[in-house]
Parts: structure tokens; sequence; C-alpha cells
């Protein structure tokens, strides 16, 4: 079994509002070190071995259902557990 962790994050290229918005909110609290704030998202998943690559499948099912691909890049990680 497998634990696989995705970080989804939107492109340099693209504007991100929502985490302008979140750095502003943060400078009117007084916190003016941050420079830049960008928003993703985290998805934890947790897999059956099966005949196919663990890559070929997080990287199937990302391309194809958890994430825009048009404007999101995603890293992910793998660790194997064992089941108890």
């Amino acid at each position: 079994m497998y634990k696989v962790k995705v970080f989804v994050t939107l492109r340099e290229s693209v504007l991100d509002p929502q985490g302008t918005a979140v750095k502003g909110s943060l400078h009117s609290l007084s916190y003016t070190e941050v420079q830049d704030v960008r928003i993703g998202k985290f998805l934890e998943l947790t897999i059956e071995k099966s005949e196919r690559s663990i890559d070929e499948l997080v990287k199937e099912m990302c391309e194809r259902l958890l994430t825009n691909t048009v404007i999101e890049d995603f890293t992910y990680e793998v660790e194997e557990v064992v089941a108890q």
C-alpha cells in the first residue's frame, strides 16, 4: 500500500488573486515581511498496490482529474506503508 502526497500549485505565469488577498491581509496585520503568497491544494491518497507503476498511476490521476493542467502544476511524494 502507498501513501501519496500531492501538491498542486498555480503555474508561475497565472495570476493568483486569492494569494494577493491573503498577502494584503497579512500586511494589514503588520506581517510586512511577507513578499508573496501563492495558494495551492494538498491531497493525500492511499493507494493499494497494483500491476501498474505507482508513478504512472499518480501522474494519470493528476492529469485527468486532480489538476487543471492548463493553469496548475503538481508534484507528489510516494511513501510505501505496511498495512496493519
